[in-house]
């Protein structure tokens, strides 16, 4: 089965070296030109035309739009039997939809959003919540086993919605890990000791270590964006809001990353909400 990984970005490029070292046939296409040093070993489609030949389509994009967008461009390009792996953070209302659209031409969907970052997609550990038909999810299985542990939550849009939910705890869980940080620091505790002391305990958390590290380094060189972080809550707000559930750390939470936004850090990464406090801390 030949893959074509559209989107190749922070996420995209590792995911697509991790597929290539465990014998998948995969070809690469990005919708802006990237400097070769970073597509480096990863093969490269010279047109989206060139791409779509592949059997398996996965699709690593910014946003909803940036999926809407591009499957408009592959209309015309695919064919009955192909299949469509959307495994960026999208919006979960779209992909029934497009599964349903894609199924009308013979064509799978699977939404297969992942958990892990950079770090995550190159050693292959990523969490992957995979919504889809049975059928569809069968065929995506081996390709997704190769990239980390996928579980099939559900039909399509059920992968989304539990990204979603990741991307709320998650943006949650920064906001309290920089809210210690920050407490740590004034009260002259060294970060690094106070993530020694807490592992393996009930605080314990990857977003613990491994953002507060960055935080306590105020290194914050994206392993995933503010912006991204900030789409991903939005989207959250919007479907706590259709279900009239009120979720007021959320709330809070999102206007502290419109800070970040505002003040024109959109591209740091989403440890970077430390700033906010930081900036109190050192004043």
């Amino acid at each position: 089965m030949t893959v074509a990984l559209l989107g190749l970005g922070l996420m995209g490029r590792p995911m697509a070296r991790t597929l290539l070292a465990a014998g998948w046939p995969v070809i690469g296409w990005n919708r802006s030109p990237l400097d070769p040093a970073l597509t480096a070993g990863i093969p490269l489609a010279a047109t989206l035309a060139e791409a779509a030949q592949a059997e398996t389509l996965i699709l690593m994009l910014s946003d909803s739009a940036a999926v809407d967008d591009m499957l408009a461009r592959l209309d015309p390009l695919l064919w009955a039997g192909q299949l469509v792996i959307d495994m960026g953070s999208s919006d979960p209302l779209r992909s029934p939809a497009h599964a349903a659209a894609l199924a009308a031409r013979g064509i799978g969907w699977v939404d297969a959003p992942v958990s892990g970052g950079p770090e995550g997609a190159a050693a292959g550990t990523l969490a992957i919540m995979v919504g889809g038909a049975e059928a569809d999810v069968a065929r995506a299985w081996p390709i997704l086993s190769a990239l980390g542990r996928p579980t099939h939550v559900g039909p399509a849009g059920a992968g989304h919605t539990a990204k979603v939910i990741n991307q709320l705890i998650v943006g949650l869980t920064i906001q309290a890990v920089a809210e210690a940080t920050a407490l740590a620091e004034a009260y002259g505790l060294d970060p690094a000791l106070l993530r020694a002391a807490l592992a393996g305990g009930f605080a314990d958390s990857k977003v613990l270590q491994i953002h507060g590290a960055r935080m306590a380094a105020r290194r914050y060189i994206p392993g995933g964006k503010v912006t991204t972080q900030l789409k991903d809550l939005r989207m959250a707000a919007a479907m706590a809001a259709a279900a009239e559930i009120d979720l007021p750390h959320l709330r809070d939470t999102i206007t502290r990353y419109e800070t970040l936004v505002a003040g024109g850090y959109g591209d740091l990464d989403h440890s970077a909400l430390h700033m906010l406090l930081a900036q109190k801390t050192t004043s």
